[in-house]
């Protein structure tokens, strides 16, 4: 059975990663999806290709999530290639990692702008059309940084957080129009940047992990594949841990 048989997605910076597994996922559940990439163009292009082979339309848009300005024609945009819009999974973000005594002003603020207020920025103009459908699903990538903090991330655990604040107002305000949004919250997600980790660093995060192993980008798409569909329709204002009991 497909999931979202016919139904239009946004994605985030999807040319890689966890937001590469999710698009994936979307649509060989039946998908149509419209995703973002800032830089990595041929990757971004080929994803898209991959996308129309399994036989949904799919379209690569170069936008800055972290642009308010951008994110307002991204949106008219793909209404306009795609007709409408059913979900919104703001996925965008980046790290610049530090020790607080550190950590310069421009990196706290890049962090914030990049992962944080993208989300605003996306969900803002998102809410007219779903509004207007009185239907859609909003899921936000948080992180169990955001959740539990960690040192060097002081600037990476607030925006997280931020966006599970963020996640819990919305779904509150938009609710009675039959908008959900949640957040998902990964922990230690195995992608080509842990790759290039140390094996020993790596295998000592994996020992700490109840599951004992890290997580792959399949394992948050089927998350978000969970709160995009029908089957979560009575799920809204949640943050679900994608991290192997990790929180446990």
């Amino acid at each position: 059975m497909k999931l979202l048989e016919g139904k239009n997605v946004i994605i985030t910076g999807a040319s890689r990663g966890i937001g590469m597994g999710i698009a994936q996922a979307f649509a060989e559940h039946g998908a149509n999806v419209a995703f973002t990439y800032s830089s990595s163009e041929a990757p971004a292009l080929q994803l898209e290709r991959e996308l129309s082979a399994i036989g949904v339309k799919a379209k690569a848009y170069k936008s800055n999530a972290a642009s308010f300005e951008q994110s307002e024609e991204l949106i008219t945009k793909v209404l306009k290639d795609f007709g409408g819009i059913d979900v919104l999974i703001n996925n965008a973000g980046i790290t610049k990692d530090n020790l607080l005594m550190r950590m310069g002003e421009a990196d706290f603020d890049t962090v914030i702008e990049i992962n944080l207020k993208s989300v605003f920025n996306m969900t803002k103009a998102v809410q007219r059309t779903m509004l207007k459908q009185r239907k859609g699903s909003i899921i936000n990538m948080s992180s169990v940084v955001g959740v539990k903090g960690n040192a060097g991330q002081a600037n990476y655990a607030a925006s997280k957080a931020g966006m599970i604040g963020f996640t819990k107002s919305v779904a509150l305000e938009l609710g009675s129009r039959n908008i959900r949004c949640n957040a998902i919250a990964p922990g230690f997600i195995e992608t080509e940047m842990t790759d290039k980790l140390d094996e020993k660093v790596v295998q000592g995060w994996r020992d700490g992990i109840p599951l004992k192993r890290g997580g792959k980008p399949e394992d948050v798409a089927n998350a978000c594949l969970f709160l995009a569909s029908d089957l979560s329709g009575y799920i809204t204002g949640q943050v679900l841990n994608v991290d192997g009991g990790m929180l446990t």
